[in-house]
């Protein structure tokens, strides 16, 4: 559905060029939920942008729905846009018009006709949940109705491709949660693909099927979110999940494992459970088996797109030998295990 080829982008800038987007490669297959996550600056809003060429790409292609947009005319691109719809931050409703007008301009635009607007806007606001506020005015609504009518205004041209950038980042997390069921639903229900830009971790564990970490313009990990949770590799991600999977040990704490770290007292593991694994006596079964004392020290158990997932730090004591092969059978029992020699 979207290929995004060898993208990079440059601006000039008072200094000299500026490298926003370097070298990225990601691929969206037809109907899925896609997260795009990164800090602040990380290119996230520009990458975003390529996609339905609002930022031309210095270098590389965009392809969307077999269309190498890149390639196109101004026309073309006018009408491979019309099936790319987008949401975004702050709304962008105009406030003398009223929900229902906000959802029909890109119709009235179009050159539709009244009867005909009517016949795909009232189906719209019905979906979003908004019926009753059609003839509202955006000071009249609420911040989460607000980004309802964007999502349907989105909507409204029947799109093949959704894009939303921080579309959730103005929004209080009750909202937030109500506005990413409502996309999901939406993905579900139409098969649409979406295209999420955020810098919330907990974004992408509610409503996304993979994701992609952006860090200075470079794509520098990718997969199943239930994967990269599991098992993140960048100190990036590692960094943005710790908004969601507490993994920083208490100051006190820290300090006593820090000690007995550096004594050679104890092996600092961090244990990470998917599925049936979480269901399972794999800890008690471990202390038995290898003969092994396990301080639980930091955890929590939690659900990734409807599959349970836990995270546990414990400092394990007992001969190191055991201590190697009991990591090992962890191991075998899908369990993923790090261990760390030293506390940050």
């Amino acid at each position: 559905m979207i290929e995004i080829r060898n993208v990079s982008q440059r601006f000039a800038g008072p200094q000299g060029w500026i490298e926003a987007l370097h070298n990225v490669n990601l691929t969206v297959p037809p109907g899925e939920v896609f997260g795009i996550i990164g800090r602040s600056g990380a290119g996230k809003s520009t990458l975003v942008r390529t996609i339905n060429l609002l930022t031309r790409p210095t270098e590389g292609d965009i392809v969307v729905n077999g269309r190498t947009l890149t390639s196109l005319s101004s026309a073309d691109l006018r009408e491979a846009r019309r099936e790319i719809g987008m949401i975004f931050q702050h709304f962008n409703l105009l406030s003398s018009r009223t929900v229902f007008d906000n959802v029909a301009l890109p119709l009235e635009l179009a050159g539709m006709k009244r009867p005909q607007i009517e016949e795909a806007v009232l189906p719209l606001l019905e979906l979003v949940g908004l019926s009753a506020q059609k003839d509202r005015y955006p000071s009249q609504i609420s911040g989460g109705q607000k980004q309802r009518v964007g999502i349907a205004r989105a909507l409204a041209s029947k799109p093949k491709v959704l894009l939303s950038d921080e579309a959730t980042s103005a929004l209080d997390p009750e909202t937030t949660r109500a506005i990413l069921d409502l996309l999901r639903k939406i993905n579900r229900e139409l098969n649409l693909t979406i295209v999420m830009i955020t810098h919330q971790m907990e974004v992408i564990k509610q409503v996304c099927d993979r994701v992609a970490v952006l860090d200075a313009g470079r794509v520098v990990e990718t997969g199943p979110v239930i994967d990269v949770f599991l098992q993140p590799r960048h100190e990036v991600t590692r960094a943005l999940l710790g908004d969601v999977i507490a993994q920083e040990l208490p100051p006190a704490l820290k300090a006593r494992v820090a000690e007995r770290l550096a004594k050679g007292s104890g092996h600092l593991l961090r244990l990470a459970f998917t599925g049936t694994g979480v269901d399972q006596p794999v800890l008690s079964e471990t202390i038995r088996r290898f003969e092994l004392d396990f301080n639980i020290l930091h955890g929590q158990i939690d659900e990734i797109q409807g599959q349970a997932f836990g995270s546990l730090a414990v400092l394990a004591g007992g001969d190191p030998v055991k201590v190697a092969q009991a990591i090992a059978w962890l191991r075998e029992q899908g369990v993923v295990v790090e261990e760390l020699s030293h506390v940050d």
